[in-house]
């Protein structure tokens, strides 16, 4: 990465992918070492470039520090579906690397620079201090929970109600890693990227966006979204916050995880 290894541990403890693990686990100064032995360097994609391919082999984790991209399948008749957005603090190579080869592809929709490490370094990292292979699983457990709204978002959420669910899920996922306010954030995805998360056309978007607007529930400009009536916005979207427990200390005694 370019630095000493004690450099690399203070700058890797504000990386959003460690801010976001410890809302649920505490790492220390040995941890973030291990985790920084592991890291090959930094990858930079630009804008639309691709992260990974349908049906090819990938058997990295990449931690993404800045920049955002779309995970989607593209399918015969040339329609896009992305069945998650990618911020900082996420996991690119989940679950591609986990597969013999990936079953979605990842493109980036900003510059994106991650830090990248093998799936066997980080599984074996995960046998010498199992802390890591916890915070794997809660990581996972909160991409489920997303994706299982996604699903509702699509087979039964109605277009205006759909909408509302992902702005407000999508502030609460930047907040979580210090990129949003209380009230507000700023909008990193562009209309055609929005409209194939919701599975809606750019005008029937615009349509929603605008009601949204008249009903006083947003404002909006240059892609800042302020909640001017968050807890109206919460009831028509039926959305329902939830925050995972915290990963539970070692039995007093277990030096397993030290």
């Amino acid at each position: 990465m370019g630095m000493s290894l004690a450099a690399a541990s203070v700058e890797l403890d504000q990386h959003p992918f460690v801010l976001r693990l410890l809302r649920h686990i505490d790492f220390d100064l040995a941890d973030l070492r291990s985790l920084e032995a592991i890291i090959d360097g930094e990858l930079l994609v630009r804008r639309r470039g691709d992260l990974i391919v349908d049906g090819d082999e990938y058997r990295k984790l990449c931690f993404v520090n800045d920049g955002y991209a779309v995970r989607y399948k593209l399918l015969r008749n040339g329609k896009r579906q992305i069945l998650n957005v990618i911020l900082p603090g996420d996991i690119v190579g989940i679950p591609g690397s986990f597969c013999e080869r990936a079953i979605y592809s990842v493109s980036a929709v900003t510059d994106i620079a991650m830090n990248a490490c093998s799936l066997d370094a980080y599984v074996q990292l995960c046998y010498r201090r199992p802390k890591f292979g916890l915070a794997l699983s809660w990581v996972a457990v909160q991409e489920a929970t997303t994706y299982a709204e996604h699903i509702i978002d699509v087979g039964r959420r109605t277009p205006i109600e759909r909408l509302s669910h992902f702005l407000l899920e999508l502030h609460a996922r930047l907040r979580a890693i210090g990129r949003a306010e209380a009230t507000g954030f700023t909008l990193p995805f562009s209309q055609e990227v929005l409209a194939d998360v919701l599975g809606l056309s750019v005008p029937h978007l615009n349509r929603m966006m605008q009601r949204l607007r008249s009903e006083k529930l947003i404002a909006d400009s240059e892609r800042r979204i302020l909640f001017v009536d968050q807890g109206a916005l919460e009831a028509l979207a039926h959305y329902q916050p939830y925050e995972l427990l915290p990963i539970p200390a070692p039995a007093q005694g277990d030096k397993s995880n030290r």
